[in-house]
């Protein structure tokens, strides 16, 4: 694994935190789903439509990488852009804290 794979979680952390972290997951993926383009019309559907599949990718790459004892980078980065032009600041926040999820 390379360092821009993401971050290593411990077996140990990862059985201590899972609740946690899919907690996050599952409610970010949750709001995420809820949302509507701010604007009417095609074009605004479309760019909607895209970050909320960015967002729901990202997601999927952050529990396939926990689920190999990682928080994964590039799902994390993935996620949390779509989350802001969704403008869902403070939940891409809130995902980007699972980079420490062991620290606590």
């Amino acid at each position: 694994m390379t360092q821009s794979a993401g971050k290593a979680i411990s077996a140990d952390d990862r059985v201590r935190l899972d609740q946690i972290f899919m907690q996050v997951i599952l409610d970010a993926q949750a709001q995420v789903q809820a949302t509507r383009p701010a604007q009417p019309g095609n074009l605004a559907a479309m760019f909607h439509r895209e970050s909320v599949t960015d967002a729901l990718q990202g997601c999927a790459m952050l529990i396939a990488g926990w689920n190999e004892g990682r928080v994964d980078e590039a799902g994390l980065t993935r996620a949390a852009k779509a989350l802001r032009a969704l403008d869902m600041g403070e939940l891409a926040t809130r995902l980007e804290r699972l980079r420490q999820i062991d620290e606590g």
